[in-house]
C-alpha cells in the first residue's frame, strides 16, 4: 500500500508541477495586472471592481463571463459591507470555481471510461491548425498507458498530411490506425473504425474529422452523415463531441467554439497551447459561456502534458 501511495503522490506532484509551468504565463499576467487594480486601496468599492473588469476582460475571460464574475463579487461586497483587497483573490477563486461547476464538469485525474459499453466512441472536431492530430495522439497515449485498448480513425480524408500525421502518432503510440485512401467518404472510415474496433475487443476509439468551417452546411452535413453511419455499428455512437481549441488565439477561440457549436452538438472541450500563452483566462470564459466542460487542456509538447481538466486545480494555481 505505501508503494502506491506514493506513486500516486510523486504522479500528482508531477502533474501539478506541469500544471503550474503550463499556466506560468496567464498566472504572471493576471496577476501583476490585479496587483496594479488595487494599488493603494484598502477595500474594495466602485476603482477597484472597474480596474478588475478591465483586467478579467484583457485577461480574455471575455466579456459575458467578467460581467457575471463582477456582479457576483458587488453583491458579496454589498452585504458584507466592508471587504479588503487581501481578500479579492479568495473571492475570485470561489467565483470562477462556481462557473466552471456550472458547466457540469467533474473533477477526477484518472483516465477512466464507463464501463456499460465498449468501445467508448470519441469524434474529434476543430480547425485545422490548433492541436488536432497532437491532441489525438497524446489522448491515445494517455489511453493506453491506463491499460486501454486504442483505435484511431483517420476520417480526415481531405488531407494527405492529416492521414500521414495521425498514422505517425499510431505508430509512435503503438496502436491501431484505420484509413482509406484521399478523398474517400468520411463516414465509410468512422464505420471501419467502429465495426473494427468492436470486432477486436477496444475500449475506446478516437476519429479525426476535417477541420473546415469556411463552409459550414458542408461541415453540418457530414458530422451528421457520420454520426448516422457510426450509429449503424452503434446505436449510442458517439459518446463524446471532442471540440479541439488553441488557447493562444484567446478570443479567437471563443467564436470558434461559437461556430462549431451552431454546426453540431458539443459535449466537451479540449483547450491547447496553454503553456505558451498569457491568455489562459479563455478557459473560463468559454466553459461558461458555452456551457460545455472543459475536460482535457494542453500544457505542453510531451505525451503527459496533455491532462484532464480539474476545475479547483486550475483555479487555485491560477492565484496562488
Amino acid at each position: 500500500m505505501g508503494f502506491f501511495s506514493k506513486f500516486f503522490n510523486k504522479n500528482k506532484e508531477q502533474k501539478q508541477e506541469t500544471l503550474n509551468q503550463g499556466l506560468e504565463k496567464t498566472k504572471q499576467s493576471v496577476f501583476s495586472k490585479i496587483t496594479r487594480a488595487i494599488a493603494g486601496k484598502d477595500k474594495i468599492d466602485d476603482e477597484v471592481l472597474d480596474n478588475l473588469e478591465e483586467v478579467l476582460i484583457t485577461s480574455d475571460v471575455g466579456v459575458d463571463t467578467t460581467l457575471k464574475i463582477i456582479e457576483r463579487i458587488e453583491a458579496r461586497v454589498a452585504r458584507d459591507k466592508y471587504v479588503s483587497t487581501s481578500e479579492l483573490n479568495r473571492m475570485l477563486k470561489e467565483e470562477i470555481a462556481d462557473l466552471l461547476a456550472d458547466t457540469g464538469n467533474k473533477d477526477g485525474d484518472e483516465w477512466e471510461l464507463p464501463e456499460d459499453h465498449k468501445p467508448y466512441v470519441i469524434l474529434v472536431v476543430g480547425v485545422n491548425g490548433v492541436g488536432k492530430t497532437t491532441t489525438i495522439g497524446k489522448l491515445a497515449w494517455q489511453f493506453k498507458q491506463a491499460g486501454k485498448k486504442v483505435y484511431l480513425g483517420a476520417a480526415d480524408t481531405f488531407r494527405a498530411a492529416a492521414v500521414e500525421q495521425i498514422c505517425i502518432w499510431g505508430e509512435r503510440v503503438g496502436v491501431p490506425v484505420i484509413k482509406q485512401k484521399m478523398g474517400s467518404d468520411p463516414a465509410s472510415v468512422a464505420f471501419d473504425t467502429i465495426s473494427s474496433a468492436k470486432a477486436n475487443g477496444a475500449d475506446v476509439v478516437i476519429i479525426d474529422t476535417a477541420g473546415r468551417l469556411h463552409n459550414k452546411v458542408g461541415l453540418m452535413n457530414e458530422l451528421k452523415k457520420i454520426k448516422d453511419v457510426m450509429k449503424k455499428v452503434m446505436p449510442e455512437a458517439p459518446d463524446e463531441v471532442l471540440l479541439v481549441l488553441d488557447g493562444s488565439t484567446g478570443q479567437n477561440a471563443f467564436e470558434q467554439a461559437k461556430q462549431f457549436s451552431a454546426v453540431t452538438q458539443i459535449s466537451s472541450l479540449a483547450i491547447t497551447k496553454l503553456d505558451g500563452t498569457a491568455k489562459g483566462g479563455v478557459v473560463i470564459g468559454i466553459s461558461d459561456q458555452l456551457q460545455v466542460p472543459v475536460k482535457y487542456i494542453g500544457l505542453g509538447e510531451g505525451m503527459e502534458d496533455l491532462q484532464i481538466f480539474n476545475r479547483t486545480d486550475f483555479v487555485n494555481t491560477l492565484f496562488k
